[in-house]
């Protein structure tokens, strides 16, 4: 009863969600990915893994094509020096 106020609050307000089940489907696969990161061979291995599911999935937050993303960083790493990489990050501008 003490945040009564705050559980109904989604009521007044037609952006907020009643529950959470978007945001938990959205890091499900994650949680699996966390799972099958035990083996990936070694630690190096599922940092690696864990690293390019995480730019991935900032592709799809951020409505951007992985395959397209990633054809395009590939071809332009080769050109680029290791301190020029931040503007290939999966971010909108």
């Amino acid at each position: 009863m003490k945040r009564w106020k705050e559980l109904t609050l989604y009521i007044s307000d037609g952006r907020l969600e009643i529950d959470n089940n978007k945001i938990e489907n959205e890091i499900r696969p994650i949680a699996l990915g966390r799972k099958n990161y035990l083996f990936a061979g070694s630690h190096e291995s599922a940092q690696r893994i864990a690293m390019i599911y995480s730019l991935l999935a900032t592709c799809k937050a951020n409505g951007i094509d992985p395959h397209t993303w990633l054809t395009k960083v590939l071809e332009e790493i080769p050109k680029r020096t290791v301190n020029n990489l931040e503007d290939l990050l999966p971010l909108k501008s």
